[in-house]
Order: C-alpha cells, then sequence, then structure tokens
C-alpha cells in the first residue's frame, strides 16, 4: 500500500517467453549451427538434467506462450505487470553475423507482439546480437526505438564477448542515453563439464555467470564511463554481493585490480538485482549491501527454479512495509520513467 492506502501495483521483472516457430526457423536456416549448440548443452548440463528439463518446460508451454494464460498466472500470483524477455535459449550466441542480427530482430518483433496484447500489464525487453558488437546499435533501436520496447536483455558473454569488451562501449553509450534498460541474465557457464551433474550448471553455474559478468563491469570501469545505465541483474546478482569484501580487498591491494575509479562494493548501489535469491536471509542482506531502492520483485517465470508465489518471498524475508512497498513497486515503475519513446 501506499502512504495514502492506495495499492501499488506489483511488478515482476523476470519473467520469461518461449518462441517455438522462430526456433524452428533457424533450425531451417542453420541445422548444423543448431546441432553445435544442443551438443555444448548436453556437455554443459548432462543427460540426467536434460531428461528433467525437458518435461518440466513442456508442461510450461501455455503460460511461456499464451498471453491469456500468462495473465491468468499473474492474476494467481497478485503481479500486475510483467517485464517480459525470451528464455536465455533464444540467445543463439554461435549465430553468423548475418544470421544473428535477423534473429535479434525478428525476437524483438515477436516480444513486441506478444506484450502488444496486453499492453497495461505487459512489458517488453528485446536482445541484441552480443558476439557481433559491431551490429548491436542497429539492434538496440529495432528493439527500443522501432518496437517500442523497454529495453534488451543480454547474457554474461558471448563468444569472445566479455561485457569489459571495449567494443560494447557504443552500447552502452546507445542504452544509456536512451533510458533503456539492460538485464542481465546468463545463458550456459564457461565451466562447462564440471558442472554436468546434480543440475550444477544452473545452481552453481547461474550465480558464478552472474558474478564473473557483473566484476568485468564493475573492475573494468563500464559503470564509471556509464553512471547512468540502468542495469537491472537476474538472480539476485548470483555470488557478488555476498562476497563482495574480497573483490574490495583485491581492489585496496592490486594494482591490476584497480580500473575503476571506487571500491567494487560502492557499484552495488547503481546496479538493480532481482529477488530470485531462494532464501529470505540472502534476501535481506541484498538490500543491505545494494540499497532498498535497487532491488526488484523477479520470478524467473514460469520456470521450476523460480519463484512460484514472488510476493508471499518478499512477505517471508520480513522487510519494513516501506522496503517492501519499493520491491514490489516503486523500484521497477522508477526505472521505466525518462525512457525515450518509440
Amino acid at each position: 500500500m501506499s502512504s495514502t492506502g492506495e495499492r501499488m501495483p506489483v511488478t515482476d521483472v523476470h519473467a520469461h517467453l518461449l518462441l517455438p516457430e522462430l526456433h524452428a526457423e533457424i533450425e531451417r536456416r542453420d541445422p548444423e549451427g543448431v546441432a553445435a549448440a544442443a551438443a555444448l548443452e548436453l556437455r554443459r548440463n548432462g543427460t540426467e538434467s536434460l531428461q528433467v528439463s525437458g518435461p518440466m518446460v513442456g508442461a510450461r508451454i501455455p503460460r511461456l506462450t499464451d498471453v491469456d494464460v500468462r495473465l491468468a498466472a499473474m492474476d494467481a500470483q497478485g503481479v500486475d505487470r510483467q517485464w517480459v524477455s525470451v528464455s536465455p535459449n533464444h540467445f543463439y550466441p554461435w549465430a553468423s553475423e548475418q544470421l544473428a542480427v535477423w534473429i535479434a530482430q525478428e525476437t524483438n518483433r515477436l516480444v513486441a507482439e506478444h506484450v502488444g496484447k496486453s499492453a497495461d500489464r505487459l512489458t517488453g525487453l528485446g536482445v541484441v546480437p552480443l558476439q557481433h558488437p559491431a551490429r548491436i546499435l542497429e539492434c538496440v533501436d529495432d528493439a527500443v526505438l522501432g518496437r517500442g520496447l523497454a529495453g534488451v536483455e543480454i547474457s554474461s558473454f558471448a563468444g569472445d564477448v566479455e561485457l569489459s569488451d571495449p567494443r560494447l562501449e557504443p552500447f552502452w553509450s546507445r542504452v544509456e542515453e536512451l533510458g533503456a534498460i539492460v538485464f542481465l541474465h546468463p545463458f550456459g557457464c564457461s565451466l562447462d563439464e564440471r558442472l554436468d551433474r546434480f543440475y550444477l550448471a544452473n545452481t552453481v553455474g547461474q550465480p558464478v555467470e552472474n558474478a564473473v559478468a557483473l566484476s568485468h563491469l564493475i573492475f573494468s570501469g563500464v559503470l564509471d564511463r556509464h553512471p547512468r545505465l540502468k542495469l537491472v541483474v537476474a538472480h539476485g546478482g548470483g555470488y557478488l554481493p555476498t562476497a563482495i569484501g574480497r573483490s574490495d580487498h583485491a581492489w585496496r591491494v592490486r594494482s591490476d585490480a584497480r580500473h575503476c575509479d571506487h571500491e567494487p562494493s560502492s557499484y552495488l548501489r547503481r546496479i538493480w538485482f532481482d529477488t530470485v535469491v531462494h532464501d529470505s536471509r540472502a534476501l535481506r542482506t541484498l538490500v543491505e549491501v545494494a540499497g532498498a531502492d535497487r532491488i526488484v520483485l523477479g520470478s524467473d517465470f514460469p520456470f521450476d527454479m523460480g519463484l512460484e508465489d514472488p510476493v508471499a518471498a518478499i512477505d517471508r524475508a520480513g522487510l519494513p512495509d516501506e522496503v517492501a512497498l519499493a520491491v514490489l513497486s516503486l523500484n521497477a515503475a522508477g526505472l521505466l520513467e525518462s525512457r525515450v519513446r518509440a
């Protein structure tokens, strides 16, 4: 509730969409690339995890593709608005330049089409071909200016492109200029076979990738050069927020770790983090280290590693009322302000 007693709309910033027809067309255009990607997924996840994931995703196809089913699920959760981004398996980091640009722009079109069916409740995020930095700007403009999306979703890396890569400087400048949101959501983990059992590719790999990607952004000075960047990070930022003291120590004692202007922990208050941390204590710690104004509700809708009842997770954390209100509503609303409109 607001200070006037009015119920404020609840926003979930981390909700996914599947585009099966798009994937089928990509498979038709580059069957070898799709087959190689499937082999990499098997190597990274292992047979047992893929055998569990297949039926899990299959059972959720309606919520991932049908707007009416999505809205009904949101109603059941007490969520008024979702930020909709494609499942990260739609990043296709192996795609050639021409195909990757087509994929990004077609994805942007389809995301806009999906959220346009309920524009009062759904906000869309597009994608860019991160592995081809020279082609990113046209895809940012396509998403934000051409399709009216709120920003773009990116992975923690793509091929040889880390988020600290100087070739991405025009990208950071452009999204900052547009006031566009950048949603950081890893796809896969570079540790590969070391995590191919016990679902470690997700339970360990995703937090590792978040921590590595954020460390690249912080230590390289990207956040110094782009102080108005609207960076929202999935999974509560992974391991970094709770282990940030080690980064601070390295910054103080190592010249090779001192490419940013301030202690790394200070940059956590320039980033927004979702609440998909699965632990009330971890959520309270995240609020403490990043600030109450930097936490936004997320669910990872509708996957099994997400939060089935994201609003209840906030209640269980025992946050003060004003903090809970900011997390559930106000912080996400503030991120959407001051955007360049299509």
